[in-house]
């Protein structure tokens, strides 16, 4: 491998999308370690039209080839589950590292045979489940271990999101729950890993989904079409700490307010507040209410957790620290999260949450 890793991108555009706006600043951002060498688009010439924009020098309209060029160390797959389609499984064979976003696959036995087929070939991985990198989570998650509330009582998550009756089309596999890419897989998969980096995890929940918006109208044709995907996810249970917790995560509706977590612990009550519906760039408020019945008061983000990228959007920042992460576990072979283990245990929490919300039946994990 050269002195920067090298980087190939799939779904790599040059004027829109998450590959666009978050993965591009996080890499340029982070020119010490990595260099972008190939693109591979929907054709040919979209794949030179993002080379140009991307800085890279070979552009692809198969993803394969780019996987299978000497130039790449590292691919990076930025389209969305349902058009992926065997490409993490194709990155692994061709022996490259391989950074994909979330969700990483339908099920949990499929996220864990990919973490096996990883490992075995030796290469990294990483997957995007980068809010947890959030330094008001980091800062929350060693607050409580450091026991500033004391014992956990109990802690509860909710995020609220607003969400219109019409969609582009690029949106519809959002309300078909065999996408992969639904309420459950995405808010819930992206919020649940963020709470319990902080908290900790769930050892035993139940769950109830519904669906309360059951049409939406494509914008472009005005063809209204059948939601099958829930959007109102509720999960109750007991942390691994033996914590009473509950998250509900609701979708429609005019306006939403973004994210709620509350800890009650024996000395005192933490609460972290995001001031956006944003699910995965909030910016957030921390108060701590001590025992002594005094008034909550706001902590200040102490300068540690201010990330390396200042002044970019916290989704930009979040994502260049899995990168410098993951850079240091290649040159390394240091222990890295969020991987494809991560991507496992998550899988495996949304997996016991459709059950119980399928069968009435509490979920244990383990």
């Amino acid at each position: 491998m050269a002195d920067r890793i090298r980087v190939g991108v799939v779904g790599a555009h040059a004027e829109r999308g998450w590959g666009r706006g978050i993965h591009l600043p996080a890499l340029a951002a982070s020119r010490d370690d990595y260099e972008i060498t190939a693109v591979a688009g929907t054709s040919q010439e979209s794949a030179r039209a993002a080379a140009g924009v991307w800085g890279a020098r070979h552009a692809f309209d198969d993803a394969r080839q780019l996987m299978a060029h000497p130039e790449v160390d590292l691919v990076t797959i930025a389209v969305q589950l349902p058009q992926r389609d065997g490409l993490v499984d194709a990155a692994i064979a061709a022996g490259k590292h391989v950074y994909s976003e979330w969700p990483l696959a339908l099920d949990a036995d499929t996220a864990e045979r990919l973490r096996t087929s990883a490992d075995k070939a030796g290469v990294r991985h990483a997957v995007g489940l980068q809010s947890r990198h959030h330094p008001a989570i980091r800062l929350l998650r060693d607050l409580l271990a450091d026991g500033l509330v004391g014992e956990v009582l109990s802690t509860s998550l909710s995020y609220s999101l607003a969400a219109p009756e019409v969609w582009s089309q690029r949106y519809a596999a959002l309300f078909d729950h065999t996408k992969g890419v639904n309420h459950v897989a995405v808010v819930g998969g992206h919020a649940l890993d963020m709470y319990g980096s902080a908290v900790g995890g769930f050892a035993e929940l139940s769950a109830t989904l519904t669906t309360r918006i059951g049409r939406v109208t494509m914008q472009e044709t005005g063809e209204e079409i059948e939601v099958t995907s829930p959007d109102q996810i509720v999960v109750a249970g007991l942390l691994e700490s033996g914590a009473a917790a509950s998250a509900h995560f609701m979708t429609g509706g005019p306006r939403g307010d973004g994210f709620r977590i509350e800890v009650h612990g024996r000395a005192g009550r933490l609460v972290l507040r995001s001031t956006d519906d944003s699910l995965v760039g909030p910016e957030f408020v921390l108060t701590h209410a001590r025992a002594n019945g005094a008034p909550a008061e706001e902590i200040a983000l102490p300068a540690a957790y201010r990330p390396a990228l200042d002044g970019v959007p916290s989704p930009v920042s979040n994502v260049h620290r899995v990168y410098a992460d993951l850079a240091r576990a290649i040159r390394t072979g240091d222990s890295f999260e969020p991987d494809f283990g991560t991507a496992a245990r998550t899988h495996r929490l949304l997996d016991a949450v459709k059950r119980s919300a399928a069968t009435g039946e509490r979920q244990r994990l383990g």
